[in-house]
Parts: structure tokens; sequence; C-alpha cells
């Protein structure tokens, strides 16, 4: 299959915000209850900051959305812009911290067919490029085994706030790059 990716623009948020329910409701099953599949939409998201600051991918092949994702220089680490308690728009210093990894989607029609490692990649190159030497991000447990298998590694464990009285187990990691 060919692929295409481009930055993500103001038009395709429709697109997007269909591909990230898609996502969550199809590709967490294996890992999640029913009722922290719905606490996760509360959660995760798009997050339009990452579109405007040029930091958001999408992964094409012909005219479907195979994926989404990207990278922010922002302190924000995961969550969407009905977030509000997650964000935190403030720059980050690349010689301090770690660029994040953000809102990583891929269409179930097109899992484990390198969709996530064509869109990690460019976020890697593209905060390395602006000076990160670590990057960070928030993985859900169906998203753990790409990043491992990037070199991410676990540095903590936990749950989201509850949303309904469910919490959404989490796992933070990082990378050096």
């Amino acid at each position: 299959m060919t692929f295409s990716i481009r930055l993500a623009t103001q038009s395709d948020r429709a697109a997007l915000t269909t591909l990230m329910e898609t996502s969550i409701n199809r590709m967490q099953r294996d890992f999640l209850t029913p009722a922290q599949i719905a606490a996760s939409h509360a959660v995760m998201g798009l997050d339009e900051q990452l579109i405007a600051d040029r930091t958001y991918y999408l992964v094409e092949q012909g005219d479907r959305l195979a994926g989404s994702g990207g990278w922010s220089r922002r302190a924000t680490l995961y969550g969407g812009d009905h977030s509000i308690a997650l964000r935190d728009a403030r720059l980050l210093d690349p010689a301090l911290e770690p660029a994040r990894i953000r809102a990583m989607y891929t269409h179930p029609d097109f899992a484990r067919q390198g969709v996530g490692r064509m869109i990690l990649d460019n976020c890697e190159a593209a905060a390395v490029g602006e000076g990160f030497t670590r990057l960070e991000l928030m993985a859900t447990l169906a998203g753990e085994p790409l990043y491992s298998a990037r070199g991410y590694r676990a540095i903590e464990r936990l749950n989201s706030a509850p949303f309904d009285g469910v919490t959404v187990p989490l796992v933070r990691m990082t990378r050096d790059v």
C-alpha cells in the first residue's frame, strides 16, 4: 500500500474527529471495558493547537484517511480541545525538556501497516530539527506496543481523571533521540 503524509489543516477537522472516534472505539476494545472506552472520549480527541502550530500530520491512502498524529513544542502532554484541565500552552525549552508526541490515531482498517511508524518518523525528525533531544508521550494500552518497539520506555503508569466515575489506564513514556 502506498501512503502519503501531509500537514493537517482546519478543513480536516471533521475527518479527524471521525477518525479519532473510530480509532478509540475499535482499537481500544482488546484493552479497555466499554465504560473505559466511553470515558476515553472525554480524555482524548482533537487538539487544534497542533494544527495551528503546523505539527499535526495526516496519513492518507488515496482519498482515505489512514491515520493522524503529531508532536508539540508545548507543555500539554495529552488531551483534546475539550480537556481544559490538561492544557498548558507554555513553550518547552528544547535544551531541558522533551518534545511531546501527541494525538496518534490509526484507522482500524490500516492497523499494523506502518501508519504509526510513518507519523513517528516525521514527528521525531521535526522535533530533532528544532533542537529537542528527548521525546515524551502519554500512551494508551493499545498504543504502548508500537512505542515500545520504537524505543520508548514506560516511566509512569497512571489513570486518567475520572469521567462518570470511570478512569482510563495510561502509560507515560519517553525516548532519547
